[in-house]
């Protein structure tokens, strides 16, 4: 629910230019709006904003900024606190006037002080105040379900649940970052703390920042790394108990999320993790759960039929639409406006789509987000398992071409591409992100100004301090895969229309649990996600469920040398290349060239480089958007 944004300056800022500010987001929040200025400690001003989405506490007593009892505290809070009700009743001796959650942040601060977080399960980006302490606060949750953005310089702080506010606020200098640049056209997304610009940062998932008298300090109070060596010295051993206490907890997770004074769905795709959760949902259900699936006319896209099956079987209320290319492709202008830093992940589209088909009869969504994260999901980790496995002769064959009197880069490119994947895989803090060194290259080649310092990989591999690949790849994918693109691709092609999803996969206790659990739990003998799976079947016939992962597919090779191929030439133009300063222009536009002409980078490269071209050509549409 909602948008929120707000200041802490000595800068001069107007009410005026707060809504201006605030009425960015007003596709996140149309049911409400509130902006305040308040005079602060040292001559510093404070400003609060909040676009909102009425999904607790419908009345007016839900508004924001809402204050404290007394004055003391202000809060202005975008996402959903699930265990709101628990907490008030602890909370039993504050003077409550709402039945909103917001309310109980308030509350919670006051009695418990900035630790209260720890205390919250949901998904919530909050900026608090105190007056009493003169700290301001800024908090994201455990996983990074809700952006958060802040713009911070001499001692002036600017925070926003997306870029626009921050674009808008007075004395605001666009300056892009261009060591950024490469890593998001290799990762398709930028991940925090970073962002598109100088001086602006996400605020990383589970941390809170602190402001006070012109000073910044973030502190994590939820760690991946931290969270999963706790939970895994405790394991469940015992498969049956796992698979027990994991649907409990899952049913728990479901039902919470299912609280809301307006009308509830659920995404089903027909694979196991959507199905679950809307088979759980069915099973609290006074009646058919509203779901939503989308088909593709293309046969080996289309998983819509497959969802349909499972609706009939759980009876749910289902509405599905099938797409063609010109509905994805109709999306593609309004990608910067929504996603308003370049962001490349293509499914973002068929994303937008089940969002506006959702909407038309809900307002609340649930998701089956995480599963694959969670509990080794993705196809990769299956490649990540035999990689390790095949790390000891790969080093002897990276050995063996780098003896003296040998040309190794010779001798490796005469090897099969797989064999040379794992030689060359020799980097400790990359083992798990091995891929074609051809779009690394190109993709850093395409960039000036810039030493590469910040790699295309995340070479942090070390820090988990695990020996499993497969974990460790794992937890890499929850700290900057999920939050960085998958959460965010859902943030906001849902938002865009004004509907919230919610993920009970990732409710703080599934995910805790889930660390508990032996990995041959999930990865059993081959079968990824298998104690999901089993949970799954308890609820839902296997021969259902059982079949390949699809995924949304955009023809995006087909657009970039299609309709879309006289813009990729004007945004590859060499004179435009050079003006703009960004791109290595002789570079950038021989590559895209060779990539119009015949579908792949260059001489011998046998690849398609849509995979380049694509990111590029999101770029560049955002920048003729905010630039």
């Amino acid at each position: 629910m909602c948008g929120i944004c707000g200041f802490i300056s000595k800068r001069e800022i107007s009410h005026e230019q707060l809504k201006i500010m605030n009425d960015t987001m007003y596709h996140r929040g149309p049911d409400d709006h509130g902006e305040e200025i308040f005079a602060w400690q040292d001559g510093y001003a404070l400003g609060l904003a909040q676009r909102r989405l009425s999904i607790q506490d419908l009345s007016p007593l839900g508004h924001q900024p809402m204050h404290a009892a007394g004055g003391r505290v202000s809060v202005v809070f975008n996402g959903e606190i699930y265990n709101f009700l628990e907490l008030r009743k602890e909370l039993s001796d504050y003077p409550f006037k709402s039945g909103s959650d917001t309310e109980v942040i308030l509350a919670a601060y006051l009695k418990w002080g900035i630790s209260c977080v720890e205390r919250f399960r949901g998904m919530f980006a909050i900026a608090l105040a105190d007056r009493e302490s003169g700290k301001v606060y800024l908090v994201r949750d455990r996983i990074g379900k809700k952006p958060l953005y802040y713009w911070a310089e001499n001692g002036h702080l600017v925070f926003a649940s997306e870029l626009k506010p921050i674009l808008t606020c007075p004395g605001f200098e666009k300056q892009i970052r261009q060591d950024v640049i490469s890593r998001y056209l290799y990762q398709l997304c930028i991940n925090a703390p970073d962002t598109i610009f100088k001086n602006v940062y996400k605020l990383e998932p589970g941390a809170v920042l602190t402001w006070e008298q012109g000073q910044i300090t973030t502190k994590k109070y939820w760690d991946i790394k931290e969270i999963y060596h706790k939970m895994s010295a405790d394991p469940v051993k015992d498969y049956g108990q796992a698979k027990h206490e994991l649907k409990e907890l899952l049913k728990k997770s479901v039902a919470e999320r299912m609280i809301a004074d307006v009308p509830l769905g659920t995404f089903l795709s027909g694979g196991y993790d959507s199905s679950l959760v809307t088979a759980i949902a069915q099973e609290h259900a006074s009646e058919p759960v509203k779901t939503f699936s989308i088909g593709f006319h293309e046969e080996r896209y289309n998983e819509a039929k497959y969802a349909r099956q499972v609706s009939e079987y759980l009876g749910t209320c289902h509405t599905e639409h099938y797409i063609d290319e010109n509905d994805m492709f109709a999306l593609v202008e309004s990608i910067p406006h929504y996603y308003d830093e370049p962001f490349a992940d293509s499914s973002q589209i068929p994303s937008m789509l089940v969002a506006a088909l959702a909407k038309k009869d809900v307002t609340v969504v649930l998701s089956g987000d995480g599963g694959d994260e969670f509990f080794c999901g993705y196809n990769i980790y299956k490649d990540v398992a035999l990689a390790q496995l095949l790390d000891i002769p790969g080093a002897l064959v990276h050995g063996i071409c780098s003896l003296p009197g040998l040309k190794q880069a010779d001798l490796l490119n005469k090897l099969p591409f797989k064999v040379r994947l794992i030689a060359q895989n020799r980097d400790i803090n990359t083992k798990t992100q091995f891929g074609a060194d051809n779009y690394v290259i190109r993709a850093q080649k395409m960039v000036i100004g810039t030493d590469h310092d910040l790699s295309c990989h995340y070479p942090v591999e070390q820090k988990y301090e695990v020996d499993n690949w497969q974990v460790r790849r794992m937890l890499l994918d929850m700290d900057n895969y999920l939050p960085a693109d998958i959460l965010c691709k859902v943030d906001r092609a849902t938002m865009k229309y004004s509907l919230e999803a919610r993920c009970p996969i990732l409710d703080r206790d599934v995910m805790e649990y889930s660390f508990r659990l032996p990995h041959e739990f999930k990865y059993y003998k081959g079968d990824k996600k298998h104690i999901l799976k089993d949970i799954a079947y308890d609820y839902i016939p296997r021969e259902l469920l059982d079949r390949p992962k699809v995924g949304f597919g955009v023809p995006l090779d087909k657009w970039m040398r299609g309709p879309l191929k006289e813009q990729l030439m004007d945004y590859s133009n060499v004179d435009f290349l050079k003006k703009q300063g960004i791109f290595d222009a002789d570079y950038v536009h021989d590559m895209l060239t060779e990539y119009l002409r015949t579908g792949d980078g260059g001489p011998a490269t046998g690849a398609n480089y849509s995979k380049l071209a694509w990111p590029f050509y999101v770029f560049q549409q955002w920048y003729q958007y905010y630039m």
